[in-house]
């Protein structure tokens, strides 16, 4: 049997979060649902943050409130701060995602807390969440690289996941927020974070902002990294900062482990066939994907 590979499909959350357009409740949900029949089983569907900050998201609960219960998928909410988790525990939420951030500027302009405040305050969540009977994990953004303070450093980021893993989240992502990495830089990473919590799940959180972000996937798999995020046509970035376009292509990162040998549950094709419907609702002429424009190989005969 080949090796498995989960997907955590943020298209719903991370992508639309950056798109000038906003989708209505009902395409989110449809985009969601369909995701789901593509063999989509954790999904970040929705954020609870400010929605003057990122008026994308502030349909939050009428999301979650519209998607079927599925004992056999996880919807994750994402949130920054103790109100964030009020509004999501009001939910059906499955999964809280909690961000701590590796830079004091990003930091303060995308959450207003300091880097070692954003720890603080992701470790009051994590377990205020789990104590609400909820899964919960974080994300160490910008760990690749700051668009204001430029290079990270790597203790730093041990460090905070030293300190995070003390609440003990299901597991700790670590986001290339802006697409500044590359493969050498995740392998020398992911291996620093292995050795100081050889216990902890890690999962990897890239962006294609430099044509880096499926290079940086495959470099997370040589390290033992199995948990991936990805967006569905290559959509999303952080509004926070310049330049920081797409996550790493759903059908892209699909089409790497599939001929790579690995497994992920997901129908390839039923993912790119999602590309025409979702591309003129983001009023797109085409999504930043490669495959859903170049189709797979062996190409499927008519």
């Amino acid at each position: 049997m080949s090796e498995q590979v989960e997907i955590i499909e943020v298209g719903p959350r991370d992508g639309l979060q950056n798109q000038d357009a906003i989708l209505s409740t009902e395409d989110k949900v449809s985009l969601i649902i369909r995701l789901l029949d593509a063999g989509a089983r954790r999904i970040e569907v929705a954020s609870f943050v400010n929605p003057k900050r990122v008026p994308q998201m502030a349909d939050g609960e009428a999301v979650l409130n519209a998607l079927p219960s599925r004992a056999d998928a996880t919807y994750i909410g994402l949130v920054l701060n103790e109100r964030g988790l009020e509004r999501a525990l009001a939910t059906k939420v499955d999964e809280i995602g909690m961000v701590a951030v590796a830079s004091d500027t990003f930091g303060l302009r995308n959450q207003k807390q300091t880097s070692a405040e954003s720890v603080d305050v992701a470790c009051r969540v994590l377990r205020d969440a789990k104590r609400a009977g909820r899964r919960a994990q974080v994300t160490i953004a910008v760990a690749f690289g700051c668009p204001f303070e430029g290079e990270v450093p790597e203790s730093r980021v041990v460090g905070m996941a030293q300190k995070l893993a003390e609440a003990e989240p299901v597991e700790i992502a670590i986001a290339d927020t802006v697409g500044v990495g590359v493969p050498s830089q995740a392998k020398s990473l992911l291996t620093a974070l292995r050795k100081a919590l050889p216990d902890m799940p890690l999962r990897c959180h890239f962006h294609n902002t430099r044509n880096t972000g499926i290079a940086n996937a495959f470099a997370a798999l040589e390290c033992g990294v199995r948990r991936l995020d990805s967006s569905v046509g290559g959509i999303g970035g952080c509004p926070f900062a310049p330049a920081a376009t797409g996550n790493i292509a759903t059908e892209d990162l699909l089409y790497m482990l599939n001929r790579s040998g690995f497994s992920t549950g997901y129908d390839l094709a039923k993912i790119t066939g999602m590309v025409p419907w979702l591309a003129p609702r983001l009023n797109l002429a085409e999504l930043p994907a490669m495959v859903s424009r170049a189709g797979p190989f062996p190409p499927v005969a008519a």
